[in-house]
């Protein structure tokens, strides 16, 4: 049997967008045989077993289908009379109350996609686990248990990245929820805003989708659970623009444009490796200190946000960067984006400067220990050798964990990324 997958932490259930497969068709471990839409991506759902698939028991576009509901047959399966028949989910929204329990887990060897061993999971799923060929060589040459590796690869798949970067000891950040928000159905929201002098009539009620109540869930955990505070620092970038332009000027030919906020992830990433206790993720089991600096940065969509990663910053030319983020963008627009490229970021940067927006301070995107908030290039009046001057500024905030990063710590960061924003050239060699 074939059933909803967990495809990323916290989910619930998830739309089951299109058929891959049909009744007849053969399948190989590792083939795609659905697509699934998730709370903020389109993600390739592949077998882990191979088979002969009987008969479909979700159809395409069916929303809502929970966890571990079965989705499919193969031959070999139960006859399906020994077990009631799921029913689809309604494909419009609806108005009946969310309940707030977890999916139950299931044996590994019956879901059709790699999961992730997480405390999410419940505790960690021991069983089949998933790896890439080379992550198991890896493995087993260093002596480390799969089973206390969190995969990052699509569907939780455990790659060579995840061999090199293991901390043995290291606990896992908890993703999963300790208490989810109550949900309410349109009825109970009318009934909740009439009590509070609203009258029905004098408003437009938006049902929320799944992105919306994933952010309103992990941003009411974050901000209420992780103790944080705000440093703000100003800098001047008129030689940041002039470096970008000239870089621009080099890549035309190549059609690659770079952006101010391509530049900051580059300076962000190159600051964490001078200042590595910055580039850090509580657990309760030790503070995790990352290899490299994988920078998660915002993008805002109709929905809501969602953070692509730029993986190994650190390492990646200007030029790199800025093709990765143009690519990643317009994937998260078009919900394309597959697990590995929106979670597990070290750092984030949220840029509101092309609104016009001065300074602000974001939350924390948990687990990780630090969020930049980007405000706008703006022309003011500066002192320098004790005279007005105008230099082009801009206010950087930076949001900590402060469980994970103290005063001194981020001073340092902020000190470090003006010092490179203030001479852009450096971070290039």
């Amino acid at each position: 049997m074939i059933v909803m997958p967990i495809l990323a932490a916290g989910m619930e259930d998830g739309t089951l967008t299109k058929w891959r497969v049909k009744p007849g068709d053969t399948v190989r471990v590792g083939d795609v045989i659905a697509e699934v839409e998730t709370e903020k991506a389109m993600v390739e759902m592949e077998a882990v077993t191979a088979g002969v698939i009987e008969e479909l028991l979700i159809p395409d576009g069916t929303a809502g289908v929970k966890v571990n509901t079965p989705i499919a047959r193969m031959q070999g399966d139960a006859p399906s009379g020994s077990a009631p028949r799921p029913q689809p989910a309604a494909a419009a929204p609806s108005n009946d109350k969310v309940s707030g329990e977890r999916a139950k887990d299931v044996p590994v060897s019956s879901i059709a996609v790699a999961v992730a061993a997480s405390p999410a999971a419940g505790g960690g799923l021991r069983g089949r686990i998933f790896a890439s060929p080379v992550a198991r060589r890896m493995a087993r040459a260093a002596k480390i248990d799969l089973h206390s590796v969190v995969g990052t690869g699509p569907g939780g798949r455990i790659t060579k990245r995840d061999i090199e970067s293991f901390s043995p000891g290291a606990a896992v950040a908890d993703h999963g929820v300790s208490s989810s928000p109550t949900v309410v159905a349109s009825g109970d929201a009318v009934q909740a805003l009439s009590a509070l002098g609203i009258a029905p009539g004098t408003y437009d009620l938006v049902p929320l989708d799944g992105m919306r109540k994933a952010i309103a869930r992990r941003m009411t955990e974050s901000f209420r659970d992780v103790p944080h505070f705000p440093l703000t620092i100003h800098v001047e970038v008129d030689d940041l623009l002039q470096l970008r332009t000239q870089v621009n000027a080099s890549l035309e030919k190549q059609g690659v444009k770079v952006s101010v906020n391509d530049m900051l992830i580059k300076a962000v990433a190159v600051a964490l490796m001078h200042v590595p206790a910055a580039n850090a993720s509580y657990t309760t089991g030790g503070l995790a200190l990352h290899h490299h600096a994988d920078i998660s940065f915002a993008v805002a969509l109709e929905s809501g946000l969602i953070t692509p990663i730029v993986r190994s910053a650190d390492t990646k030319s200007l030029s790199t960067i800025a093709r990765e983020t143009k690519e990643l963008a317009q994937r998260a627009r078009d919900k394309r984006l597959t697990p590995d490229q929106f979670q597990g970021g070290t750092f984030s940067v949220s840029n509101l400067g092309m609104f016009g927006i001065s300074s602000f301070a974001s939350i924390l995107n948990a687990p990780q220990g630090c969020i930049m908030s980007v405000g706008a290039v703006e022309q003011r009046v500066v002192v320098k050798d004790g005279k007005p001057a105008v230099a082009s500024m801009m206010t950087l905030t930076l949001t900590c964990d402060h469980r994970v990063v103290d005063g001194a710590i981020g001073a340092r960061f902020l000190v470090e990324l003006r010092e490179l924003i203030a001479a852009p050239a450096t971070m290039l060699v």
